[in-house]
């Protein structure tokens, strides 16, 4: 393997959809120089993790640099000097920049010393028109990845990039991780959600991300109750916004029906998938990790219909995908899904398409393609 080099905002201290992605990336990249006849040493630079990080990826073929320090100001003149550093002394044959936020500083360093380099982009950090320094970064980079053909084509449009450029490296799941069972007893008498039909969410519910369609849902509820009046629709995650949201419940009369189950651990969240009998998020999204695994553990799923979820959902035939902000639609998909009747209510089914095509195993072929 080459002598590569990574830069990321941050991986470990956090949790969201960019770290959880950034892991997949790094974990199927750890598989593939495991696996090499000649492994090299990575080193991975960190802005805002510190050595006292939960690093599960810790390995001697990886040197992380844990750049961390207050005030702010002070970790990027240390990451600038510390990265300056290494490059002149080390020649990396490639950086791979993991936020927009650092590729003018990587493009800084690399073009001068001939070091070719990669900026991954996730969502919608990349969908407008970028500063000028940003775009000088993303048209300088040897090559662009991203997670799904919508995020390719916002980027590209918003600040004329070229379109052969960018390469789709898709979000995944873990297939061993997420796997259907029987709904867990103890979860449906915690939520009160005997005999009834769950719908589910898993969401930040922050009030800058509306987009994610939690208030639309509950606004369909009302004419999903009309056909199946046992419903109740849980709502994981937490946010400033959830309050609007519970006056919202108790606006529509239907406070009742719907659990507001507030922040559960990454670990539990798989049981709490195991309890739903759609998924249903009528969002804007880059991709939508939570799409496959939600699917992964044989549970239908709604997404909205002008967004990077058109990849996991394969373009619909894995899914219901609807205006994003028409709660008639989204009450339209959820009854459909809960009358069952449709192909792409089969658990089995559902699992097999997805595990086949957003693997880790898919992951490591694809980063063995790439580099």
């Amino acid at each position: 393997m080459s002598n590569y080099t990574f830069v990321f905002l941050e991986i470990f201290s956090q949790e969201g959809g960019i770290q959880a992605y950034v892991k997949d990336v790094l974990k199927a990249y750890l598989s593939l120089i495991k696996n090499s006849n000649h492994p090299s040493k990575t080193d991975i630079f960190l802005l805002r993790d510190a050595p006292d990080c939960n690093n599960p990826l810790t390995s001697n073929l990886i040197n992380y640099h844990y750049l961390k320090t207050l005030p702010l100001w002070k970790g990027r003149l240390k990451l600038a000097i510390n990265l300056l550093t290494h490059l002149i002394q080390k020649r990396p044959q490639r950086v791979f920049c993991g936020h927009i936020n650092l590729a003018p500083l990587v493009q800084f360093f690399c073009q001068p010393l001939g070091i070719p380099y990669t900026v991954l982009t996730y969502g919608k950090e990349v969908w407008k028109t970028l500063p000028k320094a940003q775009q000088t970064a993303l048209k300088n980079a040897d090559s662009i990845w991203t997670i799904s053909r919508y995020s390719r084509d916002c980027l590209c449009q918003a600040n004329n990039i070229n379109l052969n450029k960018v390469e789709i490296v898709p979000c995944i799941v873990d297939g061993d991780q997420f796997t259907p069972e029987e709904k867990p007893t103890e979860l449906i008498e915690k939520y009160q959600l005997q005999d009834t039909k769950v719908l589910m969410t898993v969401a930040r519910l922050w009030s800058g991300d509306i987009y994610k369609g939690v208030d639309v849902t509950i606004r369909a509820l009302p004419k999903i109750l009309q056909f199946f009046p046992n419903v109740k629709y849980v709502v994981i995650g937490r946010g400033d916004d959830r309050p609007r949201l519970e006056q919202l419940t108790k606006d529509l009369g239907i406070s009742d029906r719907v659990v507001f189950a507030g922040f559960v651990a990454t670990e539990d969240l798989i049981d709490h998938y195991r309890m739903a009998d759609a998924y249903i998020m009528p969002s804007q999204e880059g991709f939508g990790i939570v799409y496959l695994e939600a699917m992964a553990c044989g549970v239908p799923v709604l997404s909205g219909d002008a967004d990077g979820s058109a990849d996991p959902l394969q373009d619909g035939k894995l899914g219901w995908r609807v205006p994003h902000r028409d709660p008639e639609a989204v009450a339209q998909g959820c009854i459909e899904i809960l009358q069952g009747d449709d192909k792409r209510c089969q658990g089995q089914w559902l699992r097999q398409q997805t595990i086949a095509q957003f693997s880790p195993e898919a992951l490591s072929q694809k980063l063995a393609s790439l580099i």
